[in-house]
């Protein structure tokens, strides 16, 4: 007789993950094989999840959903594994995320690389391969990190989108991301993001020097009853405010920025230059 592993659903998320995707496999009476001929994986793969060896995705989760007949529901396993995966992000961020996606007025700045929400897949997509590639992440985890960044995207598509305001240090600009082509592509996504009646691209030139207010990531958020949202992280740690006490003195640093920056219609031709390769 084969060995079977006990489960213990409290030792964790991934743990009660996996006790309950056994539950529901065998209350079907259908073994590891057959699940996984059902989803379109390993029986090897069914175990993996079950015992914890191998991390659920988005997409082993909807299959199983399918399989099992709970797509959408609040029992589904892809609502099971988005409350696990926010539970592994840095903290602050999930709940940051959900503002987000009500905000009526985004600002942020970004020092680097350019910031999630205007990022094309292309570039996001070499971001993720490298952090693979080093051992950051695993690709599973790389494909969760680029799902929740279309999610995010999509949801500033609404029939009344947000003001969003967007600073980048000249830097984002010009590390280039994924090679010419991609690179190439992600400018030009700027420029037509500038375009937008809803947006505002500007550049913080090198020029700022020690006058550049910021020199890490800040995201501030204004929500439909004007209460306000704040958050800045580290490598580590990430930090959301939701008190105007907190807020303020990041919304004045803020606008500082903004003053001392390149206008749009100046960011938007160092962009174009950058892009003719003469700047």
């Amino acid at each position: 007789m084969v060995n079977r592993k006990e489960l213990n659903p409290d030792a964790g998320p991934a743990a009660a993950y996996g006790a309950r995707l056994r539950s529901a496999r065998e209350a079907r009476g259908w073994n590891q094989d057959e699940l996984g001929a059902r989803i379109g994986y390993s029986g090897r793969h069914i175990s993996g999840v079950e015992t914890q060896h191998k991390p659920p995705t988005r997409r082993f989760s909807l299959a199983v959903d399918a399989a099992l007949g709970i797509e959408g529901t609040d029992d589904s396993f892809e609502r099971e594994w988005r409350e696990m995966r926010h539970g592994v992000l840095l903290q602050g961020f999930p709940e940051y995320v959900r503002l987000e996606g009500r905000a009526v007025e985004i600002k942020f700045f970004e020092v680097g690389v350019i910031p999630g929400l205007l990022q094309t897949a292309a570039y996001a997509q070499a971001l993720d391969a490298s952090a693979v590639a080093r051992g950051a992440i695993t690709s599973d985890q790389a494909e969760e990190r680029f799902s929740l960044l279309l999610d995010r995207q999509t949801a500033l598509k609404r029939p009344v989108p947000p003001l969003i305001v967007a600073v980048l240090d000249e830097s984002c600009v010009r590390r280039p991301v994924g090679g010419p082509a991609a690179m190439d592509a992600q400018l030009q996504h700027l420029i037509d993001f500038a375009d937008q009646p809803n947006t505002m691209l500007q550049l913080a030139p090198y020029s700022l020097g020690e006058h550049r207010p910021f020199n890490r990531a800040v995201n501030l958020l204004t929500l439909p009853d004007r209460s306000v949202a704040s958050y800045v992280e580290s490598e580590t740690r990430g930090h959301l405010d939701r008190e105007l006490a907190s807020a303020v003195p990041l919304m004045r640093d803020y606008h500082q920025l903004q003053a001392l920056s390149l206008s749009q219609t100046a960011s938007v031709d160092t962009i174009h230059q950058l892009r003719k390769g003469t700047s």
